[in-house]
């Protein structure tokens, strides 16, 4: 079929070697329209945009967006000796934060500021704040330090040693939550130095323009208010949450081009010295001289153009589509780039090394160009469309890591296999005729066929040879039975901490606004949604049952209501208010002036119990309303869950997910958890789950193309035999060193998979082109071509080594590794095996 194809198409790439330069200002045309399409590209960090939009955690956390706003806050912080000073900044500053007004959307970048709350007023309502197990906590508290007292004002009273009284304990408890209530009247350091400004901004965490932007109008405001006026030693620095959102997509972005530039320029170079070699010896032979050293120099830039130029070509077309595709690309879909200019590359490796070789024959260009299109072409397109089509099977996939990956990264092989065998002809065609390339051999040389490179015809079939080829496939038996072994064994890096970076910048930034405060505590609490707000503490209990009855593993540390603290109702407020009164009551016994409790703690506890009528909601405090108040002014329809374990760890985030993720009324109502960590979880669930079922289908339609191509099934085995041999020891080795599979580096499972498909396709092939006994001259040729074309596949990779980004880091290590062992398996074990099956007597292979 594929010999029908190319039969057919033929006259196709006659028309493209007679008429080079229509097809060359065709391609560079479409090729700039990509070009102006993929600029508008960005990375998206979002977890959520990697899995369908239908999941209820993306629902939930994209409605809390909408009505509560962006989860992270930008954060001003005010250094200086003189808290005076520091609070006259803020002061100045947060009116005219909240003026700046973003020019895209017209509407402010910050919704509210927070940086002074009213304690006088707490501290005169404290209680009725207090939920109901905290007054119920403290009227048993005073009841006890009551009774206590009365006990000890009876001349018969005496303490038993053995007597043991919580109520120390009791009363800590309750004097650390009249702390967290009231707390200090500034967000400040400890020794005052410090003030904090918390701004909370109308747009989402994920657009990167409305977030620098925000920065650069507040770095620019805090410059005009010039803070040395304030006081000479005064330092003023936005940060926050916010700005490490910037600065860690910033960072990946950096990465992944300097991880691309520096990963091509090593391709490029390496690429370029071994067509430097091959042209030599094409046009000169063996024979070293200095001149005809020289002269090949000349040549250079024409090969870094033949290699560079057609896969730059589709790189635009590929990324111009995807532009238009999905506007974005995400964590996984960021190093395409790079993935895509080493396996594009070989194709070019491929194709321009055998035409040398034909040209080295005495061919001329056309006929070097048909014929290297009708026997290499064949092989570049068959692995092309496998390894493309394979790609596209992802896109089956609901987890868009693998789907948008898979896309892309098929669309990006179909343009280099166009780009390869439609545009490089051309561009070869053009460079011959120009005095920058000249790949024709010298007459001495035509006259001389030993000083031209041919192929060997040394027989191979030797007792010697056979030896060295069973050792080398009892070799690769063991190596692929102890991968077995191991295989059962092998772990998944779980923990995001151990896959990012140290941020320096943020940190620096960062530094005097943890010293005021820090947001450790509530970072990545989830939150619920409710229609009413009469369904929040409904919510609320059944999520606190759950902690309670959870002894085995626990993972909520509290839940938060409006209602908890203020009584929506006015039967609510009516309750509280009777035992706001029965608390006074109790503090204005003349036993508890006699007890331990300290005459300012009582003080303080008077004060609170003050309130007697109702506190209308317009008179609550903004930061107590702030938190549970929606975009449309609805207050109390909001539940926060503080999980009690550190969520950093995927497992850790499965398990929160499972606790809180879905809370279901007695009526039938169904609330779900917004939250980045609960997407988190549910994104490494679906990658993990479907991660195999990726792996076999593409595995399936490998083989079922390699079948149809190679037409037998011996043949089809031999050629998986690089692909299978490089997965199951890549596995292998990795629980050996420690390594481990993460979130980032599962984008080159499909890469390895890729290039060992290519080799076994390649070398397969090329022997059954030449013919039994052939293993040698395949080795020299197509094992060369092979041996190049994965070197510089793993120095593209390289340029990764260099990230600062470990997740990044662990992309190019776990290439690497992978792509060496299909190299090792592709011209070692495969030719022995090849060699071991050849039966004396000639004959073809089929």
């Amino acid at each position: 079929m594929i010999d029908w194809l190319f039969n057919h198409l033929r006259p196709g790439i006659r028309f493209v070697t007679r008429h080079p330069l229509k097809v060359l200002a065709t391609s560079i045309l479409l090729a700039t329209a990509g070009f102006m399409l993929a600029r508008n590209l960005q990375i998206d960090n979002d977890l959520s945009k990697l899995i369908p939009r239908d999941y209820p955690s993306v629902q939930a956390l994209n409605t809390l967006r909408e009505q509560v706003g962006g989860e992270h806050e930008a954060a001003v912080a005010i250094q200086s000796p003189s808290f005076e000073a520091n609070k006259r900044f803020a002061e100045t500053l947060v009116p005219r934060a909240l003026e700046l007004i973003n020019p895209t959307s017209g509407e402010p970048y910050f919704v509210r500021a927070e940086f002074r709350r009213n304690i006088d007023f707490l501290e005169n309502n404290a209680l009725y704040f207090a939920t109901g197990e905290e007054l119920d906590q403290l009227q048993e508290y005073l009841e006890t330090a009551i009774e206590e007292s009365r006990r000890q004002a009876n001349p018969f009273y005496f303490e038993l040693e053995e007597e043991e009284i919580e109520s120390d304990s009791v009363g800590s408890e309750l004097a650390r939550r009249y702390s967290e209530l009231v707390g200090s009247e500034y967000i400040m350091s400890a020794d005052s130095a410090v003030l904090a400004v918390k701004l909370f901004p109308k747009g989402t965490q994920t657009d990167l323009s409305f977030i620098r932007n925000a920065y650069a109008e507040l770095d620019a405001l805090i410059a005009d208010l010039n803070p040395a006026s304030f006081h000479p030693e005064m330092e003023v620095a936005a940060a926050g949450r916010l700005l490490r959102t910037l600065i860690e997509i910033e960072t990946i972005t950096s990465d992944v081009i300097a991880s691309f530039g520096t990963g091509v320029f090593m391709l490029l170079l390496a690429v370029t010295c071994y067509f430097y070699y091959k042209g030599y010896r094409v046009r000169y032979g063996k024979k070293l001289k200095a001149r005809w050293l020289i002269e090949q120099l000349s040549h250079t830039p024409a090969h870094a153009l033949i290699m560079g130029l057609p896969l730059v070509l589709s790189l635009c077309w590929t990324f111009g589509i995807a532009q238009l595709t999905f506007n974005s690309l995400n964590i996984m879909t960021s190093t395409l780039g790079l993935l895509l200019f080493g396996m594009g590359v070989d194709f070019g490796i491929h194709f321009y090394a055998r035409y040398a070789e034909e040209r080295g024959g005495g061919n001329s260009v056309e006929q070097a160009i048909v014929t290297t299109f009708m026997t290499t072409g064949q092989a570049i397109f068959v692995v092309g469309l496998t390894t493309a089509a394979a790609f596209f099977i992802l896109t089956l996939a609901d987890f868009k890591g693998f789907s948008e990956f898979g896309f892309i990264a098929g669309t990006g092989l179909l343009f280099a296999i166009i780009a390869y065998l439609v545009f490089l002809p051309s561009l070869i065609v053009l460079l011959e005729k120009s005095p920058f390339l000249t790949l024709d051999t010298l007459a001495t040389q035509k006259s001389n066929p030993s000083s031209v490179t041919t192929t060997s015809s040394i027989p191979t079939n030797t007792r010697r040879w056979k030896i060295i080829s069973a050792g080398i496939v009892a070799i690769a038996v063991v190596m692929t039975t102890l991968s077995f072994v191991k295989f059962d064994q092998f772990s998944f890096e779980y923990d995001f901490a151990e896959l990012e970076p140290t941020y320096e910048e943020f940190n620096r930034r960062n530094y005097l606004v943890w010293r005021a405060y820090s947001d450790r505590g509530t970072r990545n609490s989830a939150y619920i949604i409710v229609n009413n707000s009469e369904d929040a503490p409904l919510v609320a209990d059944i999520l606190r049952h759950r902690a309670r009855t959870d002894t085995t593993s626990p993972t909520i540390r509290e839940v938060e209501t409006f209602q908890d603290r203020y009584p929506l109702s006015s039967e609510a407020a009516r309750i509280k208010l009777e035992k706001i009164s029965d608390i006074r009551e109790l503090l204005n016994d003349s036993f508890l002036e006699g007890s331990s409790e300290s005459s300012s703690d009582l003080e303080r506890l008077k004060r609170a119990s003050q309130t007697r009528e109702p506190i209308p909601l317009d008179r609550v405090p903004e930061f107590l309303r702030a938190p549970f108040t929606s975009a449309s002014g609805a207050v109390g329809n909001l539940v926060i869950i503080h999980p009690s374990i550190g969520l950093a760890d995927g497992r850790n985030s499965i398990a929160f997910a499972d606790d809180v993720g879905e809370v279901t009324l007695p009526d039938g109502t169904t609330y779900y958890a917004g939250s980045t960590s609960i997407v988190a979880s549910d994104m490494l669930q679906l990658m993990i789950s479907e991660t195999p079922l990726m792996v076999m289908l593409t595995l399936i339609f490998i083989i079922l193309f390699k079948m149809l191509i190679l037409r037998g099934v011996k043949w089809m085995l031999l050629a998986l035999v690089p692909l299978a041999a490089s997965f199951i020891w890549l596995f292998g080795i990795m629980e050996i060193i420690g390594w481990k599979l993460n979130f980032y580096n599962l984008v080159v499972l499909p890469t390895i998979l890729g290039i060992g498909d290519d080799s076994g396709i390649h070398i397969v092939h090329r022997y059954l082109e030449e013919g039994k006994g052939s293993i040698r001259r395949v080795l020299r040729s197509t094992g060369e071509h092979i041996t190049v074309s994965t070197f510089t596949t793993m120095l593209g990779f390289g340029g990764l080594l260099f990230s600062i980004h470990p997740g990044m880091r662990s992309i190019g290590e776990v290439a690497i590794l992978g792509i060496s062992l299909a190299l090792l398996a592709a011209i070692l074990v495969l030719p022995s095996m090849l060699y071991m099956m050849e039966k004396p007597g000639g004959g073809s292979p089929r």
